[in-house]
């Protein structure tokens, strides 16, 4: 792990790279924690629709981890949904999510709205959601296009997995 993220989070400062240039943000206040716990909570796995009972999404959940992402970039995704256990527990997660969950914090709503979903969806992740807890907004931004819809929406996502945002 890159020791200029550590201390960046010693000083409470959420820093992450994304294509080589650094983004950073204050860590978050409780109404953005409150908001990615009530998501998480609600986050399951879908019954199988085919008769094999093969296959599926583990629908496993982290939050607030490192992601090291195919193109080099670091970044730490509020929610980051998963088919299986990522292996990595000592340092960044190289496994790419299926599903990312971004809660918006006042003063950067750019980075999670305007730079984050196309970013994401470059490096193979599935779906990104957005949420903005001040307008209640859902952005749900996918490969084939986006919806906007407003909190609280149930939202299935592309790996079998389902929530509430």
């Amino acid at each position: 792990m890159d020791s200029r993220l550590l201390r960046a989070d010693e000083l409470g400062i959420r820093l992450e790279m994304v294509g080589g240039l650094p983004i950073w943000e204050p860590h978050p206040i409780y109404k953005h924690q409150k908001a990615v716990d009530r998501i998480r909570a609600t986050i399951e796995r879908l019954p199988f629709t085919d008769d094999s009972g093969a296959g599926g999404c583990a629908c496993v959940h982290v939050a607030d981890v490192y992601v090291s992402f195919p193109d080099g970039s670091l970044k730490r995704p509020d929610i980051s949904i998963f088919c299986q256990e990522p292996r990595e527990e000592e340092e960044a997660i190289t496994l790419v999510p299926e599903a990312v969950i971004e809660v918006v914090s006042k003063g950067y709503e750019a980075k999670d709205l305007e730079i984050g979903p196309y970013f994401y969806l470059s490096q193979g992740v599935k779906d990104v959601l957005v949420f903005d807890p001040s307008t209640l907004l859902v952005l749900h931004t996918r490969r084939d296009g986006v919806t906007r819809q407003v909190s609280p929406v149930d939202v299935t996502l592309e790996c079998g997995c389902r929530c509430v945002v």
